[in-house]
């Protein structure tokens, strides 16, 4: 299980990131870029422990799903973008694959 915990929080870091590019204003602020680079470096430091259980494909699928539906999440509550219903059926069709993935994959112990 706290091989869970790292991917989760390579997931938090790499949505962290992902959205502080707007802030970034084409990394010509200093302070957003250079915590952008920080939580994308943190967030394949975890990567890195995930794998040590879990096969790199459902780690990295776990990890680029999970991190679509935040980020589309999150997009729409901070920046006020929309999500289309079509686009909110598909966010959860993600996370419906994305447990799928992990309910049905061998884990190493």
């Amino acid at each position: 299980m706290k091989v869970y915990f790292f991917l989760i929080a390579a997931i938090v870091m790499e949505i962290c990131g992902t959205m502080l590019l707007p802030l970034t204003q084409n990394f010509t602020k200093v302070l957003p870029s250079v915590i952008l680079c920080g939580c994308y470096g943190g967030a394949f430091y975890f990567l890195t422990f995930s794998l040590s259980s879990l096969p790199l494909s459902v780690v990295y699928a776990t990890w680029s799903g999970l991190g679509v539906f935040g980020i589309s999440t999150l997009s729409y509550f901070l920046y006020g973008q929309s999500l289309p219903w079509q686009a909110i059926l598909g966010l959860f069709l993600i996370v419906i694959g994305v447990i799928l993935v992990n309910l049905f994959t061998y884990h190493e112990s």
